[in-house]
């Protein structure tokens, strides 16, 4: 089937992404006060993100108080890390946000706890423009739990001043192979005399292995919530990273640290890797960051494999807290950050492109020339004929995290990829949906 955001160009491709705004929860602030001050309502609004979403969140709310007189916002953020831990333990406190971040892998649980309110059944969220595909990312036994913030997908940035100093071509990313992403990666480290290594993509990241089985006709998550990646593409999965380090174009085991995740603190910024996969909305920031010539690139593989693996994603999804105390107050938030179009003049694509074709259209003349980059790219993937893409099930996390415990594992090979791969299958199956 088509996965396709309904975009006339690049229109649809702006609206969710600057609304998506960041959060930094700072305590357990209460879910908002019934009635402050002379009446005032007080929403509490949590979120993910750096210092500098929060800035253009904050500046994106102000609109939204003045539009709507008597509501004031309150907001919390911090990065994505402690973000889950802090959420459920507000939820658990029985103290949940208004308005709040999900994680694309946490709304089906959340969703089957009842602790999220069906966005359909609220009168003040209008949901006319959104496309049915970005619906259906939310959306859990015909209810809808979540709104997609925005929708981006994972690319490649390559240091093309790196590789024109190495004297090495960059592929053809409209064709490429991840035998010719191996190629050139092994080139460029030969090249640099090893000062420089070719790829320095995060294998413990599962948007790889998921663009990856869908490449080679498999749903990493199935349609009924269930693990559908096979043991063989797993394996591959780490088995493709082994062979590249012996062959010279991915860094040894231990040369990755935990530096944090910002684009400046990259390595691909500190010029030691020449190629990084990426979400796509961040080309603006690696762009910022890497001293020379930074260009973004399709991921290999999209049309030598059985299938795409490209869909358009949520960057991460609005939800309503099914015990606001302001359930019409909250709706007119989420249908302000979706729909919106001076809102998302302060947001723009920090959390990739607008749901909202309309939304997405006006901001258009404001975007840098790095940010028309990875729109257009959007747009163009959006052309293709794209698998479906689902809700994530319940344990997804654990998944997650059994991915980066593994990758670990293999990396400094005390476990085969082959062995990996079946305790990857056995520890995964073993937590969905219970």
């Amino acid at each position: 089937m088509k996965m396709t955001l309904q975009l006339h160009s690049r229109r649809t491709v702006l609206a969710a992404a600057g609304l998506t705004l960041g959060l930094a929860l700072t305590g357990c602030a209460g879910s908002g006060n019934p009635a402050g001050q002379n009446g005032t309502v007080e929403l509490n609004f949590v979120f993910w993100g750096d210092a500098n979403r929060a800035k253009v969140t904050e500046a994106a709310l102000r609109v939204f108080e003045e539009k709507n007189p008597g509501v004031k916002v309150k907001t919390e953020y911090q990065d994505s890390g402690p973000y889950a831990d802090k959420l459920a333990t507000r939820f658990a406190g029985g103290n949940p946000p208004d308005v709040l971040a999900m994680a694309n892998r946490s709304l089906l649980e959340y969703s089957q706890r009842g602790a999220l309110a069906d966005l359909k059944t609220l009168p003040e969220l209008k949901l006319d423009a959104v496309p049915e595909t970005v619906l259906s990312r939310g959306t859990v036994d015909g209810k809808l739990y979540g709104l997609a913030t925005g929708v981006t997908t994972i690319g490649m940035v390559v240091n093309k001043t790196i590789t024109d100093q190495a004297g090495v071509t960059i592929p053809d990313d409209k064709t490429w192979s991840w035998e010719d992403y191996a190629k050139f990666a092994s080139e460029v480290t030969q090249k640099t005399g090893g000062k420089v290594y070719g790829a320095g993509y995060d294998v413990a990241t599962e948007t790889g292995p998921i663009l990856l089985a869908r490449q080679r006709g498999e749903d990493f998550y199935t349609k009924d919530n269930k693990l559908g990646v096979s043991e063989e593409t797993i394996r591959d999965w780490f088995q493709y990273s082994v062979d590249l380090r012996k062959a010279g174009g991915y860094p040894p085991a231990g040369f990755f640290e935990q530096i944090g995740g910002s684009p400046a603190q990259s390595y691909l910024a500190k010029g030691t890797v020449a190629s990084q996969i990426i979400p796509i909305n961040n080309f603006k920031g690696y762009n910022d960051a890497v001293e020379g010539e930074v260009v973004l690139l399709r991921i290999p593989g999209e049309t030598t494999g059985e299938r795409r693996g490209y869909s358009a994603d949520p960057t991460m999804l609005w939800s309503v807290a099914a015990k606001s105390k302001h359930p019409k107050e909250a709706a007119k938030l989420v249908d302000f950050l979706t729909n919106d179009s001076d809102g998302a003049g302060h947001t723009l694509t920090q959390r990739g492109v607008p749901i909202n074709p309309d939304v997405a259209e006006s901001i258009t003349s404001k975007l840098s020339k790095d940010d028309k980059t990875f729109v257009d790219m959007m747009a163009a993937i959006q052309q293709d004929e794209l698998p479906e893409a689902y809700v994530y099930p319940k344990g997804a996390s654990v998944v997650a995290d059994t991915l980066k415990q593994l990758t670990t594992e293999v990396e400094f090979g005390r476990i085969s990829p082959a062995d990996a791969a079946k305790t990857f299958l056995e520890k995964s199956n073993a937590a969905i949906n219970k």
